[in-house]
């Protein structure tokens, strides 16, 4: 059996995971559940990454045998697609919108990007996740809606959301990645004498230029609204 993946694991099975609910256990009634199995799940990969995330781990942390929580997750797979899903809760789906379509969506962005902070390892799980759960799918919903004064078609609409949510998943983890250099100066002092040794050198004069232009506020909050604003003013819905 391949390393932390349950009997038969071949992959998600939406309709089995989402639509039919988990059937109730003869004999006596466990001690856990799949949500607290995800939860425990959650709690791990928010403290320690996802690489801690490992059937054993969270069966432990439960109180379980490895073995019985094969009935709710079978692979670790399935236990990352109801992690995403059960975190995506926490994202407003029912506010209402103002119907600027631009605002709204950069709006829907700054939560993706909080969200994204709180569980640094979402990025990370989104790259390989394909099964959108109920709440997941209540997002997207809002913002779906919040694209229909564009007049585009849904496939379109699709496209934005999807290019969206890469972008901040992007744009976070380079902030994570940021934060963890910006905790070594040594290395960040390194980095910025040799920009301007380059710079200097005479065979870079576009970085030269770029790298003498008036500075502009770097903090995380300022240089994503940067880009998003970018992004958002830049996209064509003719």
């Amino acid at each position: 059996m391949p390393h932390d993946a349950g009997p038969g694991a071949t992959g998600v099975d939406p309709e089995k995971l989402w639509l039919r609910p988990t059937e109730p256990r003869r004999g006596r009634r466990p001690s856990f559940s799949r949500a607290a199995i995800t939860a425990a799940a959650v709690t791990l990969a928010d403290a320690e990454g996802l690489e801690a995330v490992t059937m054993r781990r969270v069966a432990a942390e439960v109180g379980a045998g490895v073995m019985s929580l094969y009935s709710y997750a079978p692979d670790k797979e399935t236990l990352l697609e109801l992690m995403v899903d059960h975190v995506s809760g926490e994202l407003p789906a029912t506010d209402p919108l103002t119907g600027d379509w631009r605002a709204d969506l950069k709006t829907i962005a700054r939560l993706q990007r909080d969200h994204m902070l709180r569980h640094p390892w979402l990025p990370t799980a989104l790259a390989t996740r394909r099964t959108p759960g109920p709440n997941t799918l209540a997002f997207l919903e809002r913002a779906l809606a919040a694209l229909r004064p564009t007049g585009l078609d849904g496939a379109a609409k699709l496209e934005i959301f999807a290019q969206l949510t890469a972008f901040v998943s992007g744009h976070v983890s380079y902030e994570i990645a940021q934060a963890a250099a910006t905790r070594s100066p040594d290395r960040g002092a390194a980095e910025a004498r040799y920009l301007i040794a380059v710079a200097a050198d005479g065979h870079h004069p576009e970085l030269a230029e770029a790298l003498s232009a008036p500075g502009r506020a770097l903090t995380p909050e300022a240089t994503f609204t940067r880009f998003l604003n970018r992004l958002i003013d830049g996209l064509d819905t003719a």
